[in-house]
């Protein structure tokens, strides 16, 4: 907008703008396809392990919160979104959707063995912690160096690991604390003797 206003051409001139400007539009615009068929496809598959959209639903909401951490850390840390960050999560919601559905299959566990359900939803936490945890601290720790280069090619990858990072941050906190809540009340109107 301010190279139009600023520059007059004559006639028969134009500019355009090419390179990575062009490039980000394209990918950005690809990207804006590929995240909600991603999240449609996990729903998909969530429904068939489960069978029913209940489960999938509760195991999805962790994608907010993951992505709720991801950005976060981008404003946090000043990284433009890229596509490279975009990748990131994507990533990510698949490592959040895989501890959502260790989790509540824990939980249902305890339910089946006649657990009443306030205690099956602590026990269930209580022994797939050390699950979620070193799942987070793994990805974590594998990513720092990306994190935190500045080398040939670290605007690539910078962007990808910043984003797992800080998500999984916020995801494990929700995971561990906030998900069993949301399993507790929704399984609270469900019958248990029915469940799958």
């Amino acid at each position: 907008e301010k190279v139009a206003k600023a520059v007059k051409l004559p006639a028969g001139y134009k500019i355009t703008w090419n390179g990575d400007f062009e490039n980000q539009k394209r990918a950005t615009a690809r990207l804006a396809q590929v995240v909600p068929i991603s999240v449609l496809l996990i729903f998909i598959i969530l429904y068939v392990l489960f069978g029913n959209a209940r489960d999938a639903g509760l195991v999805l909401t962790n994608v907010p919160f993951a992505a709720v951490g991801g950005i976060l850390i981008l404003l946090i840390t000043h990284t433009n979104f890229s596509i490279s960050a975009g990748i990131g999560f994507i990533c990510l919601f698949g490592i959040c959707i895989q501890n959502g559905v260790i989790m509540l299959m824990d939980i249902k566990h305890f339910v089946r063995h006649r657990y009443p359900l306030p205690e099956a939803v602590t026990r269930g936490m209580h022994s797939r912690i050390r699950s979620v945890l070193m799942t987070a601290m793994m990805a974590t720790l594998g990513l720092m160096p990306a994190a935190l280069s500045h080398g040939i090619g670290s605007e690539s990858q910078r962007p990808l690991a910043t984003v797992i990072i800080g998500g999984l941050v916020g995801a494990t906190i929700f995971t561990l604390f906030v998900f069993p809540l949301f399993v507790e009340r929704i399984y609270s109107h469900v019958n248990l003797k029915k469940m799958k």
